[in-house]
């Protein structure tokens, strides 16, 4: 063996046993379900995110429009105005949900907010253009001024392959994640934060719009509820996570390239840390985690804990050999090491003990795989998401 990747292989063996036991004295998944899984989720209420709110009323819907023959005749397409709070003067977001039409029985889903907005995903000219604040997150064409327009459309359809998707029997829900909250460091641009205020951040409200969304899923009858997987691309990674923990109808949780305050290992100080994360992006937390700024080591939780707090469901994470950022290595050894949890319920983990080569899916209950290049959510990841769910959906 190489000595360079023997010298690699070790110390992070050597890392990943310094690691906080999520455990601690738990020894089976009764005690992880009754006790240990509240106290972690209140840890990073407490320290990370923020507690979510509680809303006193529960979401109410309109359907906007029900079209039979989208995607060239491929899908059903609807879009359903999502009243987060109950209250038709908002806040709102649009979802948009795909149904393939071929489908003789209630179908599984795959449900994640998009960035741009929903005419972002596909060349279809008739969907509406998102009027949401939209965060200048580098070259986005037809944005302007922080608002979309038609030569945004399909800006962002390559991370939505919607007739591979459709075609594997799979129906697609997104949501604009700036209808729910804007992601506006300066906070001038009010979302559901400001109607339902609190001390938690951003991640934490797009988490709750995630919910609101699964509280449409579950009524809508062609939809097999018991069978929706929660998923997004980077912060919005981070947020599927929180959402998967704190929502246990998201049967199966799936993080892309999610990085530091997701599936990224913070105590590794390596990539993107806290300073860096909160430095712009402070408000996507609750206050006390900035105490943790260049004390990664005092934080009570870290990604493993997040990881585990899926199981027993299956939960996915995925990297980028090229995204230095989201830490690869720490992505790995946050799944690896979420592997204690799963074993409470007889799942196996990750089934490999080293970092892998590219472009390969690995795992059981816990999937991992890194792929070649940027960090980017593409039709090659996608691929290894619905090989998984139709391994754990029984779909195949």
């Amino acid at each position: 063996m190489n000595r360079l990747v023997l010298t690699l292989l070790l110390s992070l063996t050597a890392f990943s046993q310094s690691l906080p036991d999520p455990l601690q004295s738990v020894s089976s998944s009764k005690q992880w379900m009754a006790s240990r899984r509240q106290e972690i989720i209140r840890l990073y209420e407490e320290n990370v995110y923020g507690r979510t709110p509680k809303p006193d009323r529960a979401m109410t819907y309109k359907v906007l429009e029900d079209k039979k023959d989208a995607l060239n005749g491929l899908a059903r397409r609807k879009l359903i105005r999502l009243f987060l709070l109950g209250r038709e003067d908002g806040p709102w977001a649009d979802m948009l949900l795909y149904i393939p039409v071929s489908a003789k029985a209630p179908v599984p889903a795959f449900i994640g907010m998009n960035y741009l907005g929903n005419q972002s995903i596909s060349a279809e000219s008739d969907i509406p253009i998102t009027k949401a604040w939209i965060r200048d997150l580098g070259p986005n064409p037809g944005i302007v001024n922080h608002r979309a327009n038609e030569q945004n459309r399909a800006a962002q359809a390559r991370r939505w392959p919607l007739e591979t998707i459709l075609r594997r029997s799979y129906a697609v829900a997104t949501l604009c994640y700036a209808e729910v909250e804007p992601d506006d460091p300066d906070g001038v641009n009010p979302g559901l934060r400001r109607a339902l205020p609190g001390d938690w951040g951003a991640i934490g409200a797009w988490a709750f719009g995630l919910s609101r969304a699964m509280d449409y899923l579950v009524k809508d009858s062609a939809i097999d509820a018991r069978k929706v997987a929660v998923t997004g691309h980077s912060r919005l990674g981070k947020t599927a996570l929180w959402a998967g923990a704190q929502d246990q109808r998201f049967a199966m949780v799936i993080s892309n390239n999610s990085g530091e305050g997701g599936a990224s290992l913070a105590r590794r100080k390596t990539g993107e840390r806290i300073a860096d994360s909160v430095r712009v992006n402070r408000f996507w937390y609750t206050p006390k985690y900035r105490q943790y700024v260049d004390r990664e080591e005092t934080l009570p939780v870290d990604a493993h804990f997040l990881i585990a707090l899926s199981a027993p469901r299956p939960v996915y994470v995925a990297s980028a050999s090229e995204d230095a950022g989201a830490d690869p290595e720490g992505e790995f050894l946050a799944a690896k090491a979420a592997e204690p949890v799963y074993r409470l319920f007889n799942k196996k983990g990750l089934e490999i003990d080293k970092f892998p080569a590219t472009d390969r899916s690995f795992g059981d209950y816990v999937g991992y795989h890194v792929r070649k290049g940027v960090h980017d959510i593409l039709i090659a990841d996608w691929e290894h998401y619905l090989n998984f769910a139709d391994r754990h959906f029984n779909t195949k």
